[in-house]
C-alpha cells in the first residue's frame, strides 16, 4: 500500500482550520438566506479554482478529460450535502442537527474499512474507539451550549422528524463523498470547479423557489461573503480534495472534530461566546481520539 502523501495530509488539516473560522465569518455576513448565501459564495468558490488552474497552466478543456464519476461524485457531495444540511436546519432544532451532523468524521473513519488496502483501506478496533471518543468530546461541547453553529438557519418548517432524517443524509453524504474520492486520487483537485460550479447554480435555484433575497447590509457583509467565498467555501473544498484523495484519510476524519473545538475557541476570543471546563475537557477527548485513531501511524515511526 502506497504511503499516504504528508502534504497532502497537511493540506487537508487546512481546510479543517478553515471550516473553523465559517461561524465567525457567517455571523459577519448577517441574516442572508442559506441558499442565497450558500449560491453567493460557491460562485466566489468556482472563480478560486479557475484562478487556480490558471495559476497551474491547466486549460478548462482538462476537465472534459475528467471522468464523469468523478464529476458526479463531486456534485452529489458538495451540493447533495449542503441542500440536505440546510432543509436539516430548516426543519429540526439546531442542537440535535448539529450532533447528527457530527457523525461525519466517524462515518469517514469507519467507511475507510471498506476501501481497497492500497487506498488506505483496512479498519482496526483503535480507530473505531478513537473515532468514537472524538465524537463525544464534539457532543460535549455542542450540549454544553457554546458549539458554533453555522449561523444559516433558514425559515422553519413543520416536521421535525424530516429535518433529522435530512441530517443523517447530510452526514453520510459527505463521508462517503470523501472516501470514495480516494478512488480518484488520480483526478487532479481542480476539478472540483465543476461541483463548486453546479452547487453554485443549484444553492440558487433553490433559492429561487424557496427563500426573499437580502442584499448584504453594508461593506463588511459584503467583506463576509467574499471571505467565506475565497476561504471556507473556496480554498477549503480544493485542499479537502487533495487530502482525502491522496493523504491520511483516516486521520483527516478524527481531526475534523477539531473543527467545533477551534470554532468556539474564536468566537471566545472574539468576545461572542464563551469558554468552560467542559470545552477543554473536550478538547482533550478529541486531541486524544486523533492520536487514539493514529497509534498505528505513530507506533510505525
Amino acid at each position: 500500500m502506497p504511503k499516504p502523501d504528508r502534504r497532502a495530509t497537511f493540506l487537508g488539516f487546512g481546510a479543517v482550520l478553515l471550516w473553523a473560522l465559517l461561524a465567525t465569518i457567517t455571523l459577519y455576513a448577517g441574516k442572508i438566506p442559506p441558499f442565497q448565501l450558500t449560491a453567493m459564495t460557491f460562485a466566489i468558490g468556482t472563480l478560486v479554482g479557475l484562478a487556480y488552474m490558471r495559476v497551474k497552466k491547466e486549460p478548462l478543456a482538462a476537465l472534459r478529460t475528467v471522468p464523469f464519476g468523478a464529476h458526479a461524485l463531486g456534485v452529489y457531495g458538495l451540493l447533495g450535502f449542503h441542500t440536505c444540511y440546510f432543509f436539516a436546519l430548516q426543519n429540526a432544532p439546531p442542537l440535535e442537527v448539529s450532533l447528527i451532523m457530527y457523525l461525519w468524521p466517524l462515518l469517514i473513519v469507519l467507511f475507510t474499512g471498506l476501501l481497497p488496502a492500497r487506498d488506505g483501506g483496512g479498519l482496526r478496533w483503535w480507530h473505531v474507539l478513537g473515532g468514537t471518543i472524538g465524537f463525544a468530546g464534539t457532543a460535549l461541547i455542542l450540549l454544553g451550549g457554546s458549539g458554533a453553529d453555522s449561523g444559516l438557519v433558514g425559515p422553519r418548517f413543520a416536521g421535525a422528524g424530516f429535518g433529522i432524517a435530512m441530517a443523517f443524509v447530510a452526514a453520510f453524504i459527505w463521508s462517503s463523498y470523501s472516501v470514495a474520492s480516494r478512488l480518484y486520487a488520480g483526478v487532479p483537485s481542480s476539478a472540483v470547479v465543476v461541483a463548486c460550479a453546479a452547487t453554485a447554480v443549484g444553492a440558487g435555484l433553490l433559492h429561487i423557489l424557496l427563500e426573499p433575497t437580502v442584499a448584504p447590509a453594508g461593506l463588511n457583509a459584503w467583506a463576509a461573503v467574499l471571505a467565506l467565498g475565497l476561504g471556507p467555501v473556496g480554498i477549503a473544498f480544493y485542499i479537502w480534495d487533495e487530502g482525502v484523495k491522496r493523504g491520511d484519510i483516516r486521520l483527516l476524519g478524527v481531526a475534523s472534530y477539531a473543527t467545533p473545538l477551534i470554532s468556539t475557541i474564536l468566537l471566545a476570543a472574539l468576545g461572542l461566546g464563551a469558554t468552560s471546563s467542559t470545552l477543554w475537557i473536550a478538547a482533550i477527548m478529541i486531541a486524544g481520539g486523533a492520536v487514539l485513531a493514529s497509534a498505528d501511524k505513530l507506533g510505525s515511526r
